[in-house]
């Protein structure tokens, strides 16, 4: 029999162990389908469970097995960059009152059940009525050099901050690509641990194909902002869009990179794709 393909390049020398996580992943994904079906059974998938198809950026490399989930964004009149967030609303599911944040965009059912997944289910902002006004606001370590400098910890994503976004670039991979920043999302007042990261880019390409026609991204995407959540949905790390010089030693200068394994994931090419959501805390 020969052997599975394995997804981590040849130098890092993590053969043996991506072929025990395979083997592991798969197992537990039995599992997953197993406790799913029961799960199913006996909770709404409007209190947080059950499989849900979202886009996101696409895995390309690594052990990650699907997308991290896309965050659709909006503009305000002063350029202030924020998240849309789903309205909450009371619905009767399986003879049972639950909240639920769950919208049309475009042609897709938008939902918070997008970001259920790797311990964010329990996060405060995740909470379908969470008293949280949406923006995206600045990390307080970022890796760029530009963020560094030119904002504070916790300030708004502001537009005008992307300018030079078709020109921008910090030596890593080709310039001109896109402009990066790391924020946090619905997560003021809440303990570090339950803070929301995610990655932002500003892009000549998003945009374009926003403007061609490409309807997803013209309903989840504005002036060329793209974002998703940052948490790589192998083990849950934090990976970064040009972030790290070593990411072209795995051809992923140009994508978002996850060097705890090597995952790498294509954030021009946002992919429809599905995943089991994990159920929220129940909160009766």
């Amino acid at each position: 029999m020969s052997e599975p393909e394995d997804k981590y390049p040849e130098e890092s020398g993590r053969r043996r162990f991506v072929k025990g996580v395979v083997g592991s992943a798969s197992l537990a994904g039995l599992g997953t389908v197993a406790a799913t079906g029961v799960e199913t059974t006996t909770a709404p998938t409007g209190a947080g469970g059950g499989i849900t198809q979202f886009y996101g950026p696409e895995n390309t490399a690594g052990p990650a097995p699907r997308a991290m989930p896309q965050i659709p964004i909006e503009i305000d009149d002063d350029g202030f960059v924020k998240g849309i967030w789903p309205e909450p609303e009371t619905v009767t599911e399986q003879g049972r009152e639950v909240t639920v944040s769950r919208m049309q965009l475009g042609d897709i059912t938008y939902t918070s059940e997008w970001f259920q997944y790797c311990g964010v289910q329990t996060y405060p902002g995740v909470a379908p009525e969470a008293d949280q006004d949406n923006f995206f606001r600045y990390a307080s370590s970022p890796p760029y050099e530009w963020q560094q400098e030119a904002v504070e910890g916790g300030e708004k994503v502001n537009i005008e901050h992307f300018e030079d976004y078709e020109t921008w670039s910090n030596g890593i991979g080709e310039g001109g690509l896109g402009k990066p920043a790391l924020a946090t999302w619905r997560s003021q007042d809440v303990p570090p641990s339950g803070t929301l990261p995610i990655q932002i880019i500003r892009s000549t390409r998003i945009r374009d194909m926003a403007e061609q026609g490409n309807e997803w991204l013209s309903a989840s995407t504005q002036e060329g902002f793209v974002a998703n959540l940052n948490k790589c949905t192998h083990f849950c790390c934090v990976p970064g869009y040009k972030a790290l010089a070593s990411s072209a030693r795995f051809g992923a200068a140009d994508e978002i990179y996850c060097q705890c394994h090597q995952s790498v994931y294509d954030p021009f090419n946002i992919v429809q794709t599905s995943f089991v959501a994990l159920p929220r805390p129940d909160e009766e």
